[in-house]
């Protein structure tokens, strides 16, 4: 938003003077006043929709991302906003909130946002690069799920192998037939699977009752309680759910690659990372852009006019948003101009 502010300004020959109340990355309350912006009223006023549509979302995204990372502080993300953007100037922005959310908490001791999944918003996570896995459609070409990891091995030899291993819905098997063709990857802790199974089945061997018997071996606590459906379908249901994870790590382990790490992608929103984290799911990286806004009315975002010529002057009911020296309780006007 202030950039925008900032290059409109420059456009029309004019300033705007900014005043922001918070540092970037702050809580700030519901109906708290984040920034004073003062102008010329015919060469401001009509911005109002343009820089509250860049505000809004934004907070939430960040918010969200924010809440994603504090819920698993041990586990590193991997933004993938963009096919769920509309267009590139919601990428963007989606992206930058990412950014600043993982900031927030990685000054709360999360490891948080370690980069996302292509080169056009890297540079908000520090990168010059995206990062990422393999595509469904390699493996489809391929063949077969390790096929496609040797061609993706032989093209980039001195990087991290990460496999989809859910396309030909053998992601036991898979894993495990990966890591025996990359046993020096394995034990070097080099070798990922990325499990990203769709919503609509369980991962191979798993049905309800082998998803429940899963996490009564693992983390029996975490469904000993009550739960909502939507928690339960995270703990028990089709897709990645913990039990797939799980029952994924535990196949690993049984065949003697305990450093072979899990991926995992397919809707991991606030509500799904908390249930992960309650079941302790042995999570290496998640792959999200989930934390876009859910509900697009929790976006709204408003600006009042508080003053005219430096003399306050709100719409009525509306003066909490009026200027106040620190500690005062009733409104004060601003300092002349």
């Amino acid at each position: 938003m202030l950039a925008w502010l900032e290059e409109v300004a420059r456009a029309r020959r004019t300033r705007f003077e900014i005043e922001l109340l918070y540092p970037e990355g702050s809580w700030v309350g519901a109906g708290e006043p984040i920034a004073y912006i003062s102008g010329r009223f015919s060469l401001l006023v009509e911005l109002e929709t343009i820089f509250l549509q860049k505000l809004g979302p934004a907070c939430v995204a960040a918010h969200n991302a924010y809440q994603m990372c504090l819920a698993l502080p041990e586990v590193p993300f991997l933004a993938m906003e963009a096919r769920h953007c509309a267009g590139a100037e919601m990428q963007e922005m989606m992206a930058y909130a990412a950014a600043v959310g993982s900031e927030a908490a990685k000054r709360e001791g999360a490891r948080g946002f370690i980069g996302n999944a292509n080169d056009a918003t890297a540079r908000w996570f520090g990168a010059e690069r995206g990062r990422g896995t393999m595509p469904h459609a390699l493996i489809g070409y391929a063949g077969s799920t390790v096929r496609a990891a040797e061609m993706f091995h032989e093209t980039y030899p001195d990087e991290p192998l990460t496999v989809l291993v859910d396309y030909f819905g053998r992601e036991i098997t898979d894993s495990i037939e990966v890591a025996r063709r990359f046993p020096e990857l394995a034990a070097s802790g080099r070798l990922f699977v990325r499990l990203d199974t769709h919503g609509g089945r369980f991962i191979e061997g798993l049905d309800p009752g082998a998803s429940y018997a899963a996490l009564e071996r693992h983390a029996p606590g975490a469904i000993r309680r009550y739960r909502s459906q939507a928690e339960l379908r995270h703990l028990i249901g089709t897709g990645v759910s913990a039990a797939a994870i799980w029952r994924l790590r535990e196949a690993l382990d049984e065949a003697g690659f305990d450093k072979v790490g899990i991926v995992v992608s397919s809707g991991f929103t606030v509500e799904k990372c908390r249930v992960m984290a309650d079941a302790k799911a042995p999570i290496a990286l998640i792959g999200t852009g989930s934390f876009l806004p859910e509900a697009w009315s929790e976006t709204y975002a408003t600006a009042d006019i508080v003053a005219y010529d430096g003399v306050p002057r709100v719409k009525v009911g509306r003066e909490f948003l009026l200027r106040r020296p620190q500690g005062a309780l009733t409104p004060a006007p601003p300092p002349e101009r």
